[in-house]
């Protein structure tokens, strides 16, 4: 019997800070190696340094990624250049060269991917630090090239506004629960994309909310995870195992690996 219910299509994957289960977060060698994995998406995190160049980096702090205790505002862009993004916890020697890239070194990767779309994650930490239009004006300039395939992605909703207005074709709306003080944010800013921990989700949820955007959830790492959040509305994913999880027929069938 038809329901008049569409068929349920596996969620499209966004590689979260790249291929970041195998290369260090944030960096070029993540965004290239989910790439060639077959990811159509990618999301990254974007910081100030102390003299305002918009950098990929999601910790404010140093300390996890590169070792080095210092707050990014503290450096300059050429003194955070010398620093090696090697996450040593998690990827012991493997990595003595990598480095934190420039928004600007990522975007010109991007261009040479014409088929990935970019989630661009600026951390509010820079934003409380530089203020809304000192953050987003250099973002909006600089993604310039690709910004018919950039989504700006924030938890505060008056950057997503001020990004609007900037020239961002398409903004994403990081909620902080899933309520209905939300829902009204949700459906006073009409956003392009909802993004939630899915963690957040009641229980016994049977659908998302609907409206004028699209859904993605993270952090996810089980294809059977991601189906079931499709069931739920879900149209995307975050994950930082892009390439294991694209072993997934379904979730295969919606990147861009080139058979």
């Amino acid at each position: 019997m038809d329901d008049g219910k569409k068929p349920m299509e596996a969620p499209i994957l966004i590689a979260h800070r790249g291929y970041a289960k195998r290369y260090p977060e944030n960096t070029l060698v993540a965004l290239e190696a989910a790439f060639e994995a077959g990811a159509c998406c990618v999301e990254f995190d974007v910081q100030f340094t102390g003299d305002g160049v918009p950098v990929l980096l999601h910790d404010a702090n140093l300390k996890r990624t590169t070792g080095a205790n210092k707050r990014i505002f503290s450096l300059d862009a050429e003194k955070l250049s010398t620093l090696v993004v090697n996450e040593a916890k998690k990827h012991p020697k493997k990595f003595a060269d990598v480095g934190i890239p420039l928004l600007s070194e990522a975007v010109e990767l991007l261009q040479r991917w014409p088929n990935v779309r970019a989630f661009v994650e600026i951390k509010q930490e820079s934003i409380d630090t530089y203020g809304i239009e000192k953050v987003v004006k250099p973002v909006a300039e600089i993604c310039a090239p690709i910004i018919d395939r950039c989504v700006l992605i924030a938890y505060d909703v008056l950057t997503l506004r001020c990004a609007r207005a900037m020239g961002f074709e398409a903004i994403g709306w990081i909620l902080k629960s899933y309520d209905d003080e939300a829902l009204a944010t949700a459906t006073e800013l009409a956003p392009d994309y909802l993004i939630c921990n899915y963690t957040k989700l009641p229980d016994d949820i049977d659908e998302v909310w609907p409206g004028p955007w699209q859904w993605a959830f993270y952090e996810v790492t089980q294809a059977r995870t991601a189906m079931k959040l499709a069931r739920l509305g879900a149209d995307f994913v975050e994950t930082m195992a892009v390439a294991e999880m694209l072993k997934n027929k379904a979730l295969r069938s919606r990147s861009c690996v080139a058979d």
